[in-house]
């Protein structure tokens, strides 16, 4: 139970302190990670400082270091895929892409170039635009996509000449534990730290002097307090928060098609991604028929232990969650919305959720303003395309959309009017390493992937050299 240990300064380190990581399919403590010491930190975070001063100089060493590490996490995947289903949930085939996913991010970020920008260059002057790196960056992960998301940050951070110092979610530490322990023989002590432990570990963190940048990625509540903690000392942040991310379906779909492809779109991971549909708006003539598809494949789709063959929907991670998301389900009830199918938990043991379409309900209920972040969908009439475009817009997130439509042209004419980082057409979740994630208004600060991502982890230097 407490085979797991951080990794400090290349070193396995366990603590005085642990606690427990529950799996949520069985609501059983199964593993007890070390809880980190302030003392600790302060090791992590000096090791990454003595770290970077070599760490930065040497650009092709760090580019062949993330191919290594996507070599090192592919040999391993058979070992990561299960804890990652046992501590998060998600069917252990789902587990197994995340993992793969993150070897791939790994390869495709070694691939990237960080520029160099002349912008004169003669008899009297040479002026470059370079890109430096800004030293020790602090990043937090949530518990969706823990491994996957720890490395949306940590490959490009490296591959810019900055070293790390990585805090899991207390709910998903034990696969990011597992990463620091591969890459103990892969980089440098110190280019990599993996710390362990709860919220007050992250507060330590986003106060401490030493990181430069802090990369968050977790809900609008903390993200704000993690601006606040990075204000006096003027770290950088990036911060990917919530969305309560919009479909919007025009007259001229293919019902079974589209709400084929709506359906996975909201309730992939059981809906728990940030980036996920979150409501869905359809014309009146179209409503019934596109309620009735979503509904109809609901009843098909088997939840259960992420362990077990032919599960498509594991539970919700952690208790809070299932309560957060039943509650939301109930208001939507009160106030007159009609739950189709679902709603229940499904069994005495796990946070199980059956999938759950809810219809007669409308902007103003808490199921369509907020982010449930969980297997349960509201469909809402529209008269308008207009009408539709303003709702979903109406909204302090903007994370990402969707518009679903036969004429893609009229579709990604209603998409370039959604207030949003990623505006999809006929599809949804096509996130790719190549591409930049993030969000507009509280959806979040800067973005991730791509080089636009690698970006985010340098600050500009201008090279100015007077040849006479």
């Amino acid at each position: 139970m407490s085979d797991y240990t951080m990794t400090i300064d290349g070193k396995a380190e366990s603590a005085q302190g642990t606690f427990g990581v529950i799996n949520p399919a069985t609501e059983d403590i199964f593993a007890r990670p070390p809880e980190c010491t302030r003392a600790q930190l302060d090791a992590a975070m000096e090791s990454s400082q003595t770290a970077y001063r070599s760490w930065s100089k040497d650009e092709a060493r760090r580019r062949q270091a993330l191919l290594d590490i996507g070599a090192a996490i592919q040999a391993r995947g058979s070992e990561i895929a299960p804890l990652l289903t046992q501590e998060q949930g998600k069917p252990v085939d789902k587990a197994m892409q995340e993992v793969f996913g993150a070897a791939i991010w790994f390869q495709y970020t070694a691939s990237l170039q960080i520029p160099v920008e002349t912008i004169q260059d003669d008899a009297q002057r040479r002026i470059e635009i370079r890109r430096r790196p800004l030293g020790v960056v602090a990043a937090i992960t949530p518990w969706n996509f823990p491994l996957m998301l720890a490395v949306w940050k940590i490959a490009p951070a490296l591959l810019a000449g900055n070293t790390v110092v990585i805090k899991p979610s207390p709910y998903t530490p034990l696969t990011t534990l597992k990463l620091g322990e591969i890459l103990r023989s892969v980089v440098p002590p110190g280019v990599v730290n993996v710390v362990s432990g709860g919220n007050e570990l992250g507060g330590w963190m986003t106060s401490h002097p030493i990181p430069r940048k802090i990369s968050f990625t977790g809900s609008v509540a903390t993200g704000k307090k993690v601006a606040i903690a990075a204000a006096p000392d003027l770290k950088r942040v990036t911060l990917e928060l919530g969305g309560n991310d919009a479909a919007i379906l025009l007259g001229d779909i293919d019902v079974k098609a589209t709400a084929q492809k709506v359906f996975w779109g909201a309730f992939e991971n059981s809906g728990q991604i940030c980036s996920a549909i979150k409501r869905v708006y359809v014309p009146e003539n179209l409503y019934g028929a596109v309620v009735n598809e979503l509904t109809e494949i609901a009843k098909t789709v088997k939840v259960g232990n992420g362990l077990e063959a032919g599960t498509q929907l594991g539970p919700l991670n952690n208790k809070m969650q299932f309560d957060k998301v039943k509650e939301m389900i109930e208001d939507a009830r009160k106030h007159g919305a009609k739950v189709v199918t679902g709603g229940q938990s499904l069994s005495a043991k796990g946070y199980f959720i059956a999938p759950t379409i809810v219809s007669e309900i409308s902007d103003g209920t808490r199921l369509v303003d907020e982010e449930q972040f969980g297997p349960a969908l509201p469909v809402i009439p529209y008269r308008k395309v207009e009408d539709a475009i303003e709702r979903a817009n109406a909204t302090h997130y903007g994370l990402s959309g969707s518009v679903w439509g036969t004429n893609w042209e009229k579709a990604a004419e209603v998409a370039g009017q959604l207030e949003c980082g990623s505006a999809w057409v006929n599809q949804h979740l096509a996130i790719a390493p190549n591409l930049p994630f993030g969000g507009a208004k509280w959806s979040g600060i800067g973005v991730e992937n791509g080089p636009w991502g690698l970006l985010g982890f340098t600050e500009i230097q201008v090279v100015n050299v007077a040849k006479a």
